[in-house]
């Protein structure tokens, strides 16, 4: 069956007898039917969140499909309750960009899926419109003001870095020009899109530890300049407060379950490519609380999405993982090792060797941050015992523990190995995690640390108008943020043609953003785009819906 057809087989259990297996009473839901319900934030508690063990899911260098994060991280979570463990899989809300893309649906595949599947792949709780409305509406404040003849702020109009943002892959909306029609249209101006899953509204909402925490960051957004070049955020248009308001119920994690009826919590969507690529430090903290393992995921590969838990989400929460688990596959392994994609499924213990150096550098980099690692070898029915047998030999030689799952094909029942070795993992964890940098540094030394140590890379080069806006931004008093690099998840590097482990190669930094409200500064390297365009046969093309209401082809 398809992963599809597998979710809809199954019979999701009221998710008031969800909630109860974490003792959430059932008056405390805000429901949205009957397998869908919102927690409110109260629940939160920080004593006991410091007991429970926190599991990081990342991954090698992906493939343009994924290697299975998602899947690995609920089946995880069913092994762990399946071994009478008090666990919780906390994960990211889908994209519907994605969706309708190259990757499909983020729901987990085969027997190791939260559902309901559909839903969690589409519209949801509505979370991604809101945070969509939140956006826009500080763009139509930003635009009414520059209108303003009574209240004007004196924007100018060329310095708005603020853009609209819509959860699409349109490449169509990347550049435009906005305010046509004459005087009353506004003061035309070159501006674009980004999907929402880029926006800082969604880093934002990731980020806060509270409702009012939310407002004040929305506050905190740099919009652009006035006339005279001085800085002008949100709080200045009176917007943050209203913002706060579309966003009150999006800011509330999601509850759903697993295939197997196991508590789930889906919250907020960054991607990693661009933003900080996890869930919401409140979805976290919730699944801490009410847990004694919450298992969490990070976006794309190791480079990107683990970098960034580190370093801005877990340095802002105040938490730290007990394990890491590396997601390999036998096809990325090939994919890297040379082999191409269309010979991908065919057996190739050469390329499999040729490809373990980039699993090799992703280690290296984990074990930077002095937390347990443990390898996770995805199967694929594809796969040969050769193969696997080359990637188990090569991590026991390493010193690192490996595990072989199964949870696309067996749920659960697939990961118990997987589950045993990172509980003996936890056991041997002792201290929180080292950062890669400081954030006293200077924002070149954060990026070349994060470049050297995490990317392998050599020297970070910026381009002129990099170093010019880097300059303006610590003259504003920025260089003491976080940094996240918006870098091509297709490779270690920041050219997506070098597969493997590149080496004696530079990160070219094009330009720099600044997220004032989620506090950190973007530099993007190379082509990196904030809206990604559709593939050549987008996945939309295979959705469908009989008379019935009935949907097939998501995937």
């Amino acid at each position: 069956m398809t992963d599809i057809q597998i979710a809809q087989s199954v019979t999701p259990i009221h998710i008031k007898k969800v909630a109860a297996q974490l003792l959430i009473p059932e008056e405390k839901l805000e429901y949205y039917g009957n397998d869908k319900a919102k927690i409110p934030l109260h629940i939160i508690d920080e004593v006991k969140l410091k007991r429970s063990n926190l599991i990081l899911v990342t991954a090698i260098t992906p493939t343009p499909a994924g290697e299975g994060k998602t899947t690995t991280s609920i089946g995880l979570g069913d092994a762990f309750n399946r071994l009478n463990k008090n666990a919780v899989v906390v994960i990211r809300e889908p994209s519907l960009g994605p969706v309708f893309g190259i990757k499909g649906g983020a729901a987990g595949g085969g027997w190791s899926q939260v559902i309901p599947m559909v839903d969690i792949n589409l519209h949801f709780t509505g979370d991604f419109h809101a945070i969509e409305k939140a956006n826009n509406l500080l763009s139509a404040l930003i635009e009414n003001n520059i209108q303003s003849k009574s209240r004007s702020l004196g924007i100018d109009p060329r310095s708005v870095s603020w853009k609209r943002c819509m959860d699409m892959n349109d490449r169509g909306l990347r550049n435009i020009v906005a305010a046509l029609g004459g005087k009353a249209g506004g003061i035309p101006r070159e501006t674009g899109f980004n999907i929402t899953a880029a926006s800082e509204i969604m880093a934002i909402l990731c980020l806060a530890s509270d409702l009012e925490d939310l407002k004040e960051k929305c506050g905190n957004i740099y919009i652009g300049d006035t006339w005279e070049g001085k800085a002008v955020y949100a709080k200045e248009l009176n917007a943050h407060s209203a913002m706060a308001v579309l966003l009150k119920d999006a800011i509330k994690p999601n509850l759903v379950q697993t295939l197997e009826g196991n508590p789930a919590i889906i919250h907020g969507g960054p991607f990693a490519n661009i933003a900080q690529g996890t869930n919401s430090i409140i979805a976290t903290k919730m699944g801490m609380t009410l847990s004694d393992y919450t298992i969490t995921e990070a976006g794309f590969g190791a480079d990107l999405g683990a970098e960034k838990f580190m370093n801005i989400k877990c340095r802002a929460a105040g938490i730290s993982p007990k394990t890491i688990v590396l997601v390999a596959t036998i096809r990325a392994l090939k994919y890297h090792g040379g082999q191409p994609l269309s010979e991908i499924t065919q057996e190739n213990v050469e390329a499999v060797r040729e490809g373990l150096p980039n699993l090799e550098r992703h280690i290296s980099s984990l074990r930077s941050f002095g937390i347990p690692i443990v390898v996770s070898l995805n199967a694929f029915k594809t796969d040969t015992e050769a193969e696997m047998q080359v990637v188990v030999a090569h991590c026991k030689k390493m010193g690192i523990p490996v595990a072989l799952s199964y949870g696309w094909e067996k749920g659960g029942e697939g990961c118990l190995d997987l589950a045993e070795e990172v509980i003996k993992a936890v056991k041997t964890c002792t201290k929180d995690f080292s950062p890669t940098y400081s954030l006293d540094e200077s924002v070149r030394s954060k990026m070349e640390k994060i470049c050297q140590t995490i990317y392998g890379a050599d020297h970070v080069i910026l381009s002129n108008q990099a170093s010019s806006q880097l300059r303006k931004y610590e003259s504003m008093g920025y260089g003491n943020l976080p940094v996240c690099i918006a870098k091509t998840q297709k490779s270690l590097s920041d050219d997506e043609k070098r597969l493997g482990r590149p080496e004696h190669f530079d990160i070219h930094i094009r330009e720099f953003e600044i997220a004032t409200g989620a506090g950190f500064i973007i530099p993007i390297a190379g082509n990196i785009l904030r809206m990604p365009g559709l593939p050549a046969t987008p996945s939309a093309e295979k959705i469908t819906i009989d008379e019935s209401g009935t949907i097939e082809g998501l995937f």
